[in-house]
Protein backbone atom coordinates (compact mmCIF):
# COMPACT_ATOMS: atom_id res chain seq x y z
CA UNK A 1 0.00 0.00 0.00
CA UNK A 2 1.44 3.34 -1.08
CA UNK A 3 -0.35 6.34 0.39
CA UNK A 4 0.54 9.95 1.05
CA UNK A 5 -0.81 12.83 3.09
CA UNK A 6 -1.57 15.54 0.53
CA UNK A 7 -2.76 18.25 2.90
CA UNK A 8 -3.46 18.94 6.56
CA UNK A 9 -6.53 21.16 6.87
CA UNK A 10 -7.97 23.07 9.82
CA UNK A 11 -10.77 25.54 10.37
CA UNK A 12 -12.48 27.55 13.09
CA UNK A 13 -16.19 27.94 13.69
CA UNK A 14 -17.62 30.67 11.48
CA UNK A 15 -21.02 32.39 11.59
CA UNK A 16 -22.58 32.77 8.17
CA UNK A 17 -25.79 34.13 6.74
CA UNK A 18 -28.15 37.04 7.35
CA UNK A 19 -31.22 37.29 9.53
CA UNK A 20 -34.41 37.41 7.50
CA UNK A 21 -32.80 36.26 4.23
CA UNK A 22 -35.35 35.05 1.69
CA UNK A 23 -33.22 32.11 0.55
CA UNK A 24 -32.89 29.48 3.32
CA UNK A 25 -29.28 28.94 2.29
CA UNK A 26 -28.55 32.56 3.22
CA UNK A 27 -30.01 32.42 6.72
CA UNK A 28 -27.76 32.37 9.80
CA UNK A 29 -25.83 29.23 10.73
CA UNK A 30 -22.48 28.29 12.21
CA UNK A 31 -19.99 25.66 11.13
CA UNK A 32 -16.30 24.81 11.06
CA UNK A 33 -16.68 22.96 7.76
CA UNK A 34 -14.51 25.51 5.97
CA UNK A 35 -11.13 23.81 6.31
CA UNK A 36 -7.96 25.15 4.69
CA UNK A 37 -4.56 23.55 4.17
CA UNK A 38 -1.80 24.70 6.49
CA UNK A 39 1.94 24.60 5.92
CA UNK A 40 4.44 22.90 8.18
CA UNK A 41 4.01 20.41 10.98
CA UNK A 42 0.70 20.35 12.84
CA UNK A 43 0.17 18.74 16.22
CA UNK A 44 -2.54 16.15 16.70
CA UNK A 45 -3.88 14.61 19.91
CA UNK A 46 -7.00 12.83 21.10
CA UNK A 47 -9.07 16.00 20.63
CA UNK A 48 -7.93 16.62 17.06
CA UNK A 49 -5.55 18.92 15.20
CA UNK A 50 -4.05 22.05 16.66
CA UNK A 51 -5.96 25.06 15.33
CA UNK A 52 -9.04 23.06 14.34
CA UNK A 53 -12.54 23.26 15.79
CA UNK A 54 -16.00 21.69 15.54
CA UNK A 55 -19.15 23.77 15.81
CA UNK A 56 -21.31 20.96 17.23
CA UNK A 57 -19.35 18.60 19.53
CA UNK A 58 -22.41 16.37 19.91
CA UNK A 59 -21.85 14.97 16.40
CA UNK A 60 -18.28 15.99 15.49
CA UNK A 61 -15.00 15.62 17.30
CA UNK A 62 -14.26 13.58 20.40
CA UNK A 63 -12.08 10.49 20.81
CA UNK A 64 -13.67 8.52 17.95
CA UNK A 65 -13.92 11.49 15.59
CA UNK A 66 -10.73 13.42 16.30
CA UNK A 67 -9.72 13.62 12.64
CA UNK A 68 -11.62 13.29 9.36
CA UNK A 69 -9.84 11.89 6.28
CA UNK A 70 -10.96 12.11 2.66
CA UNK A 71 -9.59 10.70 -0.58
CA UNK A 72 -8.40 13.39 -2.97
CA UNK A 73 -9.29 11.27 -5.99
CA UNK A 74 -12.98 11.83 -5.24
CA UNK A 75 -12.57 15.45 -6.24
CA UNK A 76 -11.43 14.58 -9.76
CA UNK A 77 -13.19 11.26 -10.34
CA UNK A 78 -16.50 11.64 -8.52
CA UNK A 79 -17.43 15.25 -7.84
CA UNK A 80 -16.04 17.14 -10.83
CA UNK A 81 -19.21 16.58 -12.92
CA UNK A 82 -21.43 17.76 -10.05
CA UNK A 83 -19.64 20.63 -8.32
CA UNK A 84 -17.74 23.69 -9.53
CA UNK A 85 -14.03 23.01 -10.04
CA UNK A 86 -13.00 25.92 -7.80
CA UNK A 87 -14.82 24.26 -4.89
CA UNK A 88 -12.94 20.98 -5.20
CA UNK A 89 -9.72 21.30 -3.25
CA UNK A 90 -8.27 19.77 -0.07
CA UNK A 91 -10.53 20.58 2.85
CA UNK A 92 -13.60 21.20 0.72
CA UNK A 93 -15.59 18.35 2.27
CA UNK A 94 -14.60 19.41 5.77
CA UNK A 95 -11.77 16.90 6.00
CA UNK A 96 -8.66 17.39 8.10
CA UNK A 97 -6.50 14.98 6.13
CA UNK A 98 -6.61 14.94 2.34
CA UNK A 99 -5.05 11.64 1.32
CA UNK A 100 -3.82 10.02 -1.87
CA UNK A 101 -3.69 6.25 -2.33
CA UNK A 102 -6.48 5.38 0.12
CA UNK A 103 -10.25 5.40 -0.15
CA UNK A 104 -13.30 3.82 1.43
CA UNK A 105 -12.70 0.50 -0.36
CA UNK A 106 -9.12 0.18 0.86
CA UNK A 107 -9.45 1.45 4.45
CA UNK A 108 -10.94 -0.79 7.14
CA UNK A 109 -12.34 -0.28 10.62
CA UNK A 110 -9.53 -0.59 13.16
CA UNK A 111 -6.74 0.15 10.69
CA UNK A 112 -3.80 1.82 12.41
CA UNK A 113 -1.80 4.29 10.35
CA UNK A 114 1.49 5.97 11.13
CA UNK A 115 1.72 9.52 9.80
CA UNK A 116 4.71 11.52 10.92
CA UNK A 117 5.16 10.83 14.62
CA UNK A 118 1.45 10.18 15.22
CA UNK A 119 -0.55 6.95 15.22
CA UNK A 120 -4.19 7.08 14.19
CA UNK A 121 -6.91 4.43 14.09
CA UNK A 122 -9.97 4.26 11.84
CA UNK A 123 -13.15 4.32 13.92
CA UNK A 124 -16.09 4.77 11.51
CA UNK A 125 -17.29 6.24 8.21
CA UNK A 126 -18.41 9.82 8.18
CA UNK A 127 -22.17 10.05 8.13
CA UNK A 128 -23.67 12.16 5.32
CA UNK A 129 -23.95 15.63 6.79
CA UNK A 130 -26.51 18.37 6.13
CA UNK A 131 -23.69 20.90 6.42
CA UNK A 132 -22.28 19.67 3.10
CA UNK A 133 -25.65 20.47 1.55
CA UNK A 134 -25.58 23.92 3.14
CA UNK A 135 -21.98 24.70 2.26
CA UNK A 136 -22.31 23.72 -1.40
CA UNK A 137 -25.87 25.11 -1.63
CA UNK A 138 -26.99 21.83 -3.15
CA UNK A 139 -30.17 20.32 -1.66
CA UNK A 140 -29.66 17.28 -3.90
CA UNK A 141 -26.17 16.47 -2.56
CA UNK A 142 -27.20 14.23 0.34
CA UNK A 143 -28.36 11.30 -1.79
CA UNK A 144 -25.26 11.19 -4.04
CA UNK A 145 -22.97 11.04 -1.00
CA UNK A 146 -24.91 8.01 0.24
CA UNK A 147 -25.14 6.49 -3.23
CA UNK A 148 -21.49 6.76 -4.22
CA UNK A 149 -20.13 5.99 -0.77
CA UNK A 150 -17.57 8.81 -0.91
CA UNK A 151 -18.09 9.70 2.72
CA UNK A 152 -14.57 9.82 4.12
CA UNK A 153 -13.71 8.23 7.46
CA UNK A 154 -12.98 9.28 11.01
CA UNK A 155 -9.89 8.37 13.00
CA UNK A 156 -9.05 8.42 16.67
CA UNK A 157 -5.56 9.27 17.85
CA UNK A 158 -3.61 6.47 19.54
CA UNK A 159 -0.37 8.40 19.87
CA UNK A 160 -0.05 12.19 19.81
CA UNK A 161 2.39 13.57 17.28
CA UNK A 162 3.10 15.92 14.41
CA UNK A 163 1.70 15.62 10.89
CA UNK A 164 2.83 17.39 7.75
CA UNK A 165 1.68 17.40 4.13
CA UNK A 166 3.82 15.21 1.92
CA UNK A 167 4.47 12.54 4.53
CA UNK A 168 3.81 8.87 3.75
CA UNK A 169 0.85 7.13 5.36
CA UNK A 170 2.01 3.75 6.62
CA UNK A 171 -0.38 0.93 7.51
CA UNK A 172 0.79 -0.46 10.85
CA UNK A 173 -2.02 -2.87 11.70
CA UNK A 174 -5.18 -4.21 10.05
CA UNK A 175 -7.20 -6.31 12.49
CA UNK A 176 -10.44 -6.41 10.46
CA UNK A 177 -9.62 -6.49 6.72
CA UNK A 178 -13.17 -7.47 5.72
CA UNK A 179 -14.73 -4.51 7.51
CA UNK A 180 -13.84 -1.78 5.06
CA UNK A 181 -15.37 1.66 5.26
CA UNK A 182 -17.19 0.82 2.02
CA UNK A 183 -18.62 -2.37 3.54
CA UNK A 184 -19.71 -0.42 6.62
CA UNK A 185 -21.42 2.18 4.44
CA UNK A 186 -23.15 -0.67 2.62
CA UNK A 187 -24.61 -1.99 5.87
CA UNK A 188 -25.69 1.49 6.90
CA UNK A 189 -27.28 2.62 3.66
CA UNK A 190 -28.03 -0.28 1.29
CA UNK A 191 -30.37 -3.22 0.93
CA UNK A 192 -30.45 -6.18 1.02
CA UNK A 193 -28.59 -6.35 4.32
CA UNK A 194 -25.46 -8.48 4.38
CA UNK A 195 -26.15 -10.18 7.70
CA UNK A 196 -22.68 -11.73 8.03
CA UNK A 197 -20.88 -8.40 7.65
CA UNK A 198 -23.52 -6.68 9.80
CA UNK A 199 -22.99 -9.18 12.61
CA UNK A 200 -19.22 -8.81 12.36
CA UNK A 201 -19.49 -5.03 12.57
CA UNK A 202 -21.91 -5.20 15.50
CA UNK A 203 -19.33 -7.29 17.36
CA UNK A 204 -16.33 -5.16 16.39
CA UNK A 205 -14.95 -3.42 19.47
CA UNK A 206 -12.94 -1.02 17.29
CA UNK A 207 -16.03 0.43 15.61
CA UNK A 208 -17.24 3.60 17.36
CA UNK A 209 -19.82 2.64 20.05
CA UNK A 210 -22.70 4.71 18.67
CA UNK A 211 -22.30 3.15 15.24
CA UNK A 212 -22.05 -0.35 16.74
CA UNK A 213 -25.40 0.19 18.42
CA UNK A 214 -26.90 1.52 15.19
CA UNK A 215 -25.71 -1.51 13.25
CA UNK A 216 -26.80 -3.95 15.94
CA UNK A 217 -30.26 -2.43 15.67
CA UNK A 218 -30.33 -3.26 11.97
CA UNK A 219 -29.76 -6.92 12.81
CA UNK A 220 -32.62 -7.04 15.26
CA UNK A 221 -34.93 -5.15 12.89
CA UNK A 222 -34.25 -7.32 9.84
Amino acid sequence: MSARLCAVCVGRTEPRGTDGAADPFDRPWESAIWKNPVAGAVGVDTLGLDGDAQADPRVHGGPEKAVLAYATRHYTETWRPHLAADMLRPGAFGENLAVDGLDEATVAIGDVFAIGSARLQVSQPRGPCWKLVRKFRRPDLFDPVIGNGCTGWYLGVLEDGLLEAGQPIVLVDRPHPRLTVAATNGVLHRRPLDRAVTAELAACALLAPNMRRQIAGKLSDS
